[in-house]
């Protein structure tokens, strides 16, 4: 068989999943219906836990060298800004980087791993038996089909592998549209937000001359998204909101987006699997999706990895859905609470964004709350019966002394198991042996020795702990499920 995976779609959630599946030694061949990189880029940010997921792979500085940290993020448009800096994380803040850039970073380490992208290659149908999957597909050279094991769709909102496959796309349909704009300006507000009774825009620099104006207002909130959207009405619905155009120019760049909330009925059927936008569709509030379907990829990777490679445990694939499915929805429930108050304009919606913002702004508990939600460090997944409290939680970036690196996430650059010996003393034997089975051998396994954990609460009286490939943590030896291969199942 010529694959093991292939891939259908070359944005930034095919482009990691790609690249894990080729750290696990993985045959992986990414197909891409564009002639090229888009030069639009649709997100802008990098939330906290997508940055600690890339520094696991040694990835997050040069991510880092090359964008804007910004140590709030928004909910809703509020004027009371939720406050990252108070995050337990190495990287405490939002970091603005245009969509584009991600993805030609993400490409340059596929490439790095051996992977291929095929552009101006259009999946036409898919389908699948009890020995593998195919892709019908039109290239330049005429159509042809693949064959794998595996497919993945990571082809957005409208996924070809979705319909084809049958899976349901239920949710509800647009009820307000939002705009865009990347435009030179002027005069740039020295604000991030101007909202009030006619609509409210987000202002943000892209760093090379443009600014990125989204918002909504009364009159563009009734067009529908597929309608054009033009400078004039940019104009026109900037002036209704701030009282000024700020000078705009130059338009490289402009659209409409709508509310639609839509989640797929279940991400896997069969051999055919579905991450990132192909999961699920909703406005853009908080800046989320990029970084919930780059999480979709790392949870992914790892588990289709061992499936391909004959060593997963029964059910650890499925557990994919039973651990991202919930993330997606409450994914969709929060940028559907953010659009009520955020893109409806009434006086009612008015006074509910006045007592919010305030609750926000002297409640430092609620923005707390909301800052973990919004970055993804919150995210934990189902421990199993008689688990240790912290079996599902995300792994911090925990300091180590006496091991061979400082700290937890340099360890996983592999994309193994790490099985954290903090007593010095060595793992036991059966201690050992949960572990290997858990990684399916003793290959999936990197065993670290430190006389201790440091700079978190809860990892100070830690002797044993395994973490998954994706830097969630397995189970600690003081409460090893009786299934450790499903991990937090």
């Amino acid at each position: 068989m010529p694959n093991d995976v292939v891939v259908v779609g070359a944005g930034p959630v095919g482009l990691l999943l790609a690249a894990e599946l080729r750290l696990a030694g993985v045959s992986v061949t990414v197909i891409e219906r564009a002639a090229e990189r888009s030069p639009h880029s649709k997100a802008l940010t990098l939330h906290p836990r997508t940055l600690e997921v890339l520094a696991m792979r040694g990835l997050a500085d040069r991510f880092v060298r090359e964008g804007t940290p910004l140590p709030t993020g928004h909910y809703a448009g509020l004027p009371a800004r939720l406050d990252f800096s108070v995050l337990d994380t190495r990287f405490p803040y939002t970091l603005v980087l245009p969509q584009l850039r991600t993805e030609q970073l993400l490409e340059e380490r596929l490439r790095a791993l051996g992977g291929e992208i095929r552009w101006e290659h259009r999946a036409l149908a898919v389908r699948q038996d009890e020995g593998g999957a195919e892709v019908d597909v039109d290239g330049p050279d005429g159509r042809h089909t693949l064959r794998a094991g595996w497919v993945v769709g990571c082809d957005g909102a409208g996924s070809t592998v979705r319909t084809a496959s049958g899976i349901g796309f239920p949710g509800t349909p647009a009820t307000t549209t939002g705009f865009l704009g990347d435009v030179v300006l002027d005069e740039p507000p020295n604000v991030p937000s101007v909202t009030n009774e006619h609509g409210g825009i987000l202002i943000v620099p892209l760093g090379d001359g443009h600014h990125r104006i989204a918002g909504s207002g009364r009159e563009s909130a009734t067009r529908p998204a597929s309608e054009s959207f033009t400078l004039d009405e940019l104009r026109a619905a900037v002036r209704a909101i701030a009282g000024t155009d700020f000078g705009m120019r130059a338009p490289r760049w402009l659209s409409r987006f709508g509310n639609a909330a839509r989640q797929a009925a279940h991400y896997r059927e069969g051999r055919v699997l579905l991450a990132g936008d192909a999961a699920h569709m909703h406005m853009p509030m908080g800046g989320q999706g990029l970084n919930v379907g780059l999480q979709d990829a790392f949870n992914l990777g790892w588990k289709l990895a061992a499936q391909c490679r004959g060593s997963a445990p029964a059910g650890l694939l499925d557990s994919y859905h039973a651990e991202r499915y919930p993330v997606g929805a409450a994914l969709l429930e929060n940028t559907q609470a953010q659009t009520a108050m955020g893109a409806v304009y009434t006086e009612d919606t008015r006074a509910l964004r006045a007592v919010f913002s305030d609750i926000l702004a002297t409640h430092p508990a609620v923005n707390r709350q909301l800052a973990g939600q919004i970055s993804a460090l919150d995210v934990a997944y189902p421990a199993p019966a008689g688990a240790a409290p912290l079996a599902g939680l995300r792994a911090p970036d925990v300091g180590l002394e006496g091991a061979a690196a400082p700290s937890l996430y340099p360890l996983l650059g592999d994309g193994r198991f790490v099985l954290l010996d903090l007593g010095g003393e060595g793992a036991a034997a059966e201690v050992m042996a949960l572990a290997e089975r858990a990684a399916g051998g003793a290959d999936g396994v990197r065993v670290v020795t430190a006389r201790r954990a440091t700079g978190h609460r809860g990892w100070e009286d830690l002797r044993t702990v395994l973490v998954r490939p994706d830097g969630h943590i397995a189970w600690t030896a003081a409460a090893i499920p009786s299934t450790p291969a499903l991990s937090t199942r």
